[in-house]
Order: C-alpha cells, then structure tokens, then sequence
C-alpha cells in the first residue's frame, strides 16, 4: 500500500485532525500530513499520540509536514 499523503494546508483546526482520524479509522498505520500552522501541528501531534502514534515533524518552506506512523 503506498503512502497516503494528507494536505492540510489552509485548513483550519478541527479540519486537519478530522482528516488524521479518517486516515487512522481507514486503518492506516503510515502515512503524512502537509499543514500550514503551528496550532495545527500541535493538534495533529496530540491526536496521533492520543492514538498511540508517533509524528516526526519536519518543515518545507511554509508547509510543515508530519510523518506519522504507529
């Protein structure tokens, strides 16, 4: 199965963390998600904990980007 990228970019909370719940229901146990704002992170970060995923979180210009995974 190949890496599902989630862009979240411009989206305002709760939008990305519904988007990562999705992804976790589907069952998915890898996968990335592209957000714009640190209050974004944080809340992306904290649900993937929540779930007993990690997030490694990097930057690309203005887009910041989680690799979670479980």
């Amino acid at each position: 199965m190949s890496e599902q990228v989630i862009d979240a970019r411009g989206l305002s909370c709760p939008q990305p963390v519904v988007l990562v719940r999705k992804a976790i229901s589907d069952g998915r146990t890898e996968f990335s998600i592209i957000v714009s704002s640190d209050v974004a992170r944080e809340n992306v970060l904290r649900t993937l904990k929540n779930s007993g995923m990690k997030g490694i979180v990097s930057s690309n210009g203005d887009d910041i980007i989680i690799k979670a995974s479980r």
